[in-house]
Order: C-alpha cells, then sequence, then structure tokens
C-alpha cells in the first residue's frame, strides 16, 4: 500500500503542470500562455511540423527497406499437382514377330508407351541468396548517412518556420492587445473631457463647440476600438493556427512589459556563417548525395555477384493418401555473376546526367550563399533602424504625456482653448501607440536577425 501511495502522489506531482496548463480558468475555459509556453506546445502539437517528424520515420523506413538487401534473402517454393491425363514417353525396344506360312524368329524394332509421371505429385523446398557486390545496394549504404542528416535538417527546418511564425503572431496578439488598452485610457480621458466640456457650457463659459468637438474625438476613439478588437479576433486566430491550438477554446497572452523590452536586446555585432543556415546544409547534403549517385553510374559496369543455394524434396505417387511417403530431395549451392555488358549507352548518359546535377547544385549553393548575405543585411538594417526608432519614440511618450498635463491644467484655468486639449490628446494617443508599434517591430526585427544568423532557437 505505501508504494501505491507513493506511486499516486508521484502522477500527481508530475502531471499537475499538465493539468493546469490545459485547464488554467474552468470558469471561462481559456488557457493563459507565456510566449514560451505557446513555443512548446507548438512544438508538439503544429501539424505542419509532426509531417516533418513523419517524413523522417518515412525515410528511416525507406533506408532499412534498401539495406535489408544485404541481409540473406530466403523464399520457400512449394508445389501440388494432380494429373487427370498423365503426360507419357515413346520409347523403343526389341520384340519378337511370326509370319503367314511358315515360321521363324527375327528381330524388328517395336515401340512402347510408358507413363512417366504420376497421377500425384508435389514439391517442397526452399532457396536462398546472400550479395556478395551489388552497385544500387552499395549506393543505398553510403547515401543512407546523407539521407538521415537531410531530413533531420528538414525537420530542423519546419521547427524553424514554427517557432519565427508563432513568435512573430504572438507579438502580433500583444500589439493589438496594447493598442486597444491605449485606446480604452485615451476614451476615459476623453469621457471626462466631454463632461467638463459639457459641465463649462451649461455654465456659460464656453460655447457648445467644446463640447462638440469632444464627442466627435470620443466617437473615433469608440470606432478605433471596435476595430482593435475585431483585429485581435482576427490575429489571435492565426495563433492558433500556427501553435495548433484548439480553435474553439480562448486564449489569454501572458507577458512582461519590462521582460520584452529586454528580450528585444541582441549582439548585432555576430559573424555570419553561412553552415548555421539549415537551408544552407540540407543544400550541401544534396550535394553529397549527388555525388553518391555519380559514383553509382560510374561504377555501373561492375558484375553483381550472390551466392545461391537449395533444398528441396519432391513425391510422386498415384495415391494421395501416400504421396508423402516417399521422398527424393535434391539440394545443391552455387554463385551468380550478373555483368552488364552492353546498355545502349544508357549508364553513360545517366553518368552525364549526375555529374551535371553535381554543377547545378553548387550553382545552388552559390546563389544560397549571396541570397543568405543579403538577407542578414538587410535585416540587420531592419534591426537597426527600428531599435533607434524605439529608443526615439521612448522618450516621446514621456514628453507628449508632460505636455497633455500641462495643456489639460491649462485649459481648465482658461488660459488654453480646448483645440489645444484634443491636439495634445491625439498627441499622447499617437506617441503611445508609436512607441509600442516600434516595440514589436523591434522584437520581430530581432527575430528575422536570428534566423539570417542561424541562432533562432528552436529547442
Amino acid at each position: 500500500m505505501k508504494k501505491i501511495g507513493y506511486f499516486f502522489l508521484t502522477n500527481i506531482t508530475l502531471f499537475l503542470p499538465v493539468a493546469l496548463f490545459a485547464q488554467t480558468q474552468p470558469d471561462t475555459g481559456a488557457a493563459v500562455i507565456t510566449l514560451q509556453q505557446s513555443i512548446e506546445f507548438a512544438l508538439r502539437n503544429q501539424p505542419q511540423l509532426k509531417q516533418a517528424n513523419i517524413d523522417e520515420q518515412i525515410n528511416e523506413r525507406d533506408i532499412k527497406i534498401a539495406l535489408s538487401a544485404w541481409l540473406p534473402q530466403v523464399t520457400s517454393s512449394n508445389q501440388y499437382q494432380h494429373y487427370f491425363q498423365r503426360p507419357a514417353f515413346i520409347a523403343g525396344g526389341v520384340g519378337t514377330g511370326t509370319g503367314t506360312g511358315g515360321t521363324g524368329t527375327g528381330t524388328g524394332g517395336t515401340t512402347q508407351q510408358n507413363l512417366a509421371i504420376a497421377h500425384n505429385t508435389s514439391t517442397l523446398g526452399a532457396s536462398a541468396s546472400q550479395v556478395l557486390y551489388n552497385n544500387e545496394v552499395l549506393q543505398a549504404s553510403k547515401a543512407s548517412k546523407y539521407s538521415r542528416l537531410y531530413y533531420k535538417d528538414n525537420t530542423e527546418s519546419a521547427k524553424i518556420n514554427v517557432v519565427s511564425d508563432v513568435s512573430k503572431a504572438f507579438y502580433d496578439v500583444l500589439l493589438s492587445q496594447r493598442q486597444l488598452d491605449i485606446i480604452k485610457e485615451d476614451i476615459v480621458r476623453l469621457r471626462r473631457s466631454l463632461k467638463d466640456a459639457y459641465s463649462r457650457y451649461q455654465a456659460g463659459v464656453v460655447d457648445k463647440t467644446d463640447y462638440k468637438q469632444a464627442t466627435i474625438a470620443l466617437n473615433n476613439s469608440l470606432a478605433s476600438q471596435k476595430q482593435t478588437e475585431e483585429a485581435i479576433k482576427s490575429k489571435s486566430a492565426y495563433l492558433k493556427q500556427v501553435m495548433g491550438f484548439n480553435p474553439d477554446r480562448k486564449l489569454s497572452l501572458s507577458y512582461d512589459s519590462a521582460a520584452l523590452q529586454a528580450e528585444a536586446m541582441i549582439d548585432t555585432n555576430q559573424v555570419l556563417n553561412y553552415a548555421s543556415r539549415v537551408e544552407y546544409r540540407m543544400l550541401q547534403t544534396q550535394k553529397n548525395l549527388d555525388i553518391v549517385n555519380v559514383s553509382y553510374y560510374k561504377w555501373g559496369f561492375l558484375p553483381s555477384i550472390s551466392a545461391i543455394g537449395g533444398y528441396s524434396l519432391a513425391y510422386f505417387n498415384d495415391n494421395f493418401s501416400k504421396l508423402y511417403n516417399d521422398a527424393f530431395p535434391t539440394s545443391f549451392a552455387g554463385l551468380t555473376l550478373s555483368i552488364p555488358i552492353f546498355q545502349g549507352g544508357k549508364r553513360l548518359q545517366n553518368l552525364a546526367k549526375a555529374r551535371l546535377q553535381v554543377e547545378r547544385t553548387d550553382l545552388d549553393l552559390i546563389n544560397s550563399r549571396n541570397s543568405i548575405n543579403t538577407e542578414y543585411t538587410q535585416a540587420l538594417a531592419n534591426y537597426k533602424g527600428a531599435y533607434a526608432n524605439w529608443k526615439a519614440l521612448n522618450e516621446n511618450v514621456a514628453l507628449a504625456n508632460d505636455v497633455y498635463k500641462v495643456v489639460d491644467l491649462q485649459y481648465r484655468e482658461g488660459i488654453k482653448t480646448y483645440l489645444d486639449v484634443i491636439v495634445a490628446q491625439a498627441d499622447l494617443r499617437t506617441a503611445e501607440l508609436n512607441y509600442y508599434n516600434a516595440l514589436f517591430q523591434l522584437l520581430a526585427s530581432k527575430i528575422d536577425l536570428q534566423r539570417s544568423l542561424g541562432t533562432l532557437p528552436v529547442q
């Protein structure tokens, strides 16, 4: 009982976090996840990544199928036949004859029909062959290492796509949610301003222009709020798609503003290494496979050699019940040698084609290096530009907030007009929206830079 209790307690300890993640906030049915959790969930559930894993497993099966030819091939051949009319052969012999009108003995040629096969015949046998040398099997053995590497890199490429897509989609939803928060804060200010403007109008301090302008500004913000709310639904649906998340479940994002700012930083002095890019490594692997293909056609004139052997039992009897009483065994062993002498020039053309494929892959590698270098240069420039923009706009938010507070106070004291207040409010909202746009643009450009460097973490 102690062991059972310990096992039960251990299972609760291990699986409780998983259950909490799957059923957070049971009253709303919403799952609250961070960026890291969303990436981990996608790496386990994204259908395209699962397909890449299946492709890797299929390739492993193909390798084992190809390499199985190195193992002995054993077959059993068994047969039973019943003859309704048995085949026969004609044999010559010596016979004695008599003639009319006299007696005598003579020698003459006669014929006799002999039945060659019993009514029931059966053979039971097994044969085996072992490849000693075969060019196709040798090619499969050489290519297996590169084939595994290619599909492994293909799975890594799928992981990189998933991490990049999920991260950008996550930031996109966060940006829209932060924009919605800013708009709601602006609506609170506008409602307060509208109330103040209407009170001042009722008191006869100002004309009705102020509260009408406040109403226009409030209506515009309410319209922006609705648009942003609908945009969040659309972007959340895309995030669920790239995560492989159940579209019927609600999803709530958890984040830390300070942590986001820290995550946006990256060392811009890193040196580009082409071998770090999975696309480049896949092309190098493809070239190695092409070289193996050249070797296959180059040595295609060599013979194929196999060891063979067999053992069989033959049974003959007119009665089926006694068919298997007596057996006549046969056994053999030997070698088979297959030499390709002339194939109409097919092998030479395949060899030339394989060499051209190697040259083409070399050009793909050159083009890939150029493309990677351009991608890295653009990503680095975008990141540096986004970083400078974010730093500048960060200062603008503080300045716009100070301006709004001063203008609002001056308006209440009758120094500024309400138009100045509206302008200050618009400037503050624009500064805040631009700041968060710049922050999430910086985060997205960091992902692009990491991807161009081949350093985007996928674990």
